[in-house]
């Protein structure tokens, strides 16, 4: 283990292992934000998947993005192309002589790149996502599991030696024009079934709203989205899969309020201090939920169950009891009911 104090060594350029998903690169953002704070001339470099390099790509805190095809490298048919890229990032890492990697990610895969890059120093959680990654750290974090993801990482911060704020820089898209002057967001999707609040329901709640609702999410909630239009009476406006990621945050940016699912869409919204009515029902809002200063309110129902993080559920039991009447009081609770309802 290297015994010089950190902050004798984080001086001139460090990389963050950050590659996935969404939501998990906003939570770092904070991280991010509390290093360059105290230390403006800190040159900081990024590893991050291929199609989530948009949302940090000219971000003026971030002076070169390491972009990887994290989904390729799980692909047993890849494997001699994956060792060809693996090699050819190693060679590139090492050649930029990094005071430090900290490996926010803990997965295996993440702690290998932290390793490969070559650095004076490596820094991961003592309690990483995958156990076998803390082998290959210099310097381990404790970082309780039972924190939100934004303390955890900032548990890291603090550990280098850095004073923490919660700030979330997200830097705004010049040119970017809403299709609608005012607009709340739906956000259907979510990466597990288990999370996903029924379409219908979603659609009813967007029928009552004042405002027309925009339907955001991947190519992959077209369906989703179309769904929820069908239930609404026309004032929702199905756009999944129209926008990029950065315009993604520009609407999200400027809606007036969004209703979601436990997604990354979700978490966007929490940081830009948009109203956000989250549903959950399989995971912990302590530790996954909405992070920000503006109005946070999440929709649990009382199933006995939750939190179960489990992917698939027969039953959905703990959404399928959170009815559209529950939503909208915690909205007309939080939020003017005549900005709101009819």
């Amino acid at each position: 283990m290297d015994e010089q104090p950190l902050q004798q060594v984080i001086k001139r350029k460090v990389l963050v292992v950050k590659p996935s998903s969404l939501g998990d690169v906003i939570h770092s953002l904070p991280f991010l934000y509390s290093i360059k704070a105290q230390m403006p001339g800190l040159r900081v470099h990024w590893v991050i998947t291929e199609e989530l390099a948009p949302l940090l790509e000219g971000h003026l805190l971030i002076e070169r993005l390491w972009k990887i095809k994290k989904d390729g490298w799980k692909m047993p048919g890849r494997i001699l192309e994956t060792a060809s890229e693996l090699a050819a990032l190693s060679k590139a890492l090492r050649k930029e002589e990094f005071d430090a990697v900290l490996d926010l990610q803990g997965l295996l895969r993440s702690a290998l790149i932290t390793r490969m890059a070559g650095a004076r120093t490596t820094i991961g959680f003592k309690n990483p996502r995958e156990p076998a990654a803390g082998l290959f750290y210099a310097h381990r974090v404790h970082a309780s599991w039972k924190q939100h993801a934004v303390e955890r990482y900032l548990k890291m911060a603090e550990f280098a030696g850095f004073k923490t704020r919660v700030e979330f820089p997200l830097p705004e898209m010049e040119g970017f024009e809403p299709p609608l002057e005012k607009y709340a967001l739906i956000a259907p999707g979510a990466r597990w079934p288990s999370k996903r609040w029924p379409a219908r329901r979603f659609g009813e709640l967007a029928g009552g709203l004042e405002l027309d609702s925009l339907v955001i999410g991947a190519a992959g909630d077209a369906g989703l989205a179309e769904e929820v239009a069908s239930h609404s009476g026309g004032k929702a406006i199905p756009f999944a899969g129209k926008s990029s990621l950065k315009m993604l945050v520009e609407l999200i940016r400027r809606a007036s309020f969004m209703v979601t699912n436990d997604s990354g869409p979700m978490h966007i919204a929490a940081a830009l201090g948009v109203p956000v009515f989250a549903v959950f029902g399989p995971t912990d809002p302590a530790h996954t939920g909405p992070y920000g200063n503006g109005t946070r309110v999440v929709i649990r129902g009382r199933t006995g169950c939750s939190p179960c993080r489990r992917r698939t559920c027969r039953s959905m039991r703990c959404m399928d009891e959170i009815s559209v009447r529950m939503v909208r009081e915690e909205m007309e609770k939080a939020l003017h009911p005549a900005a709101l309802f009819p």
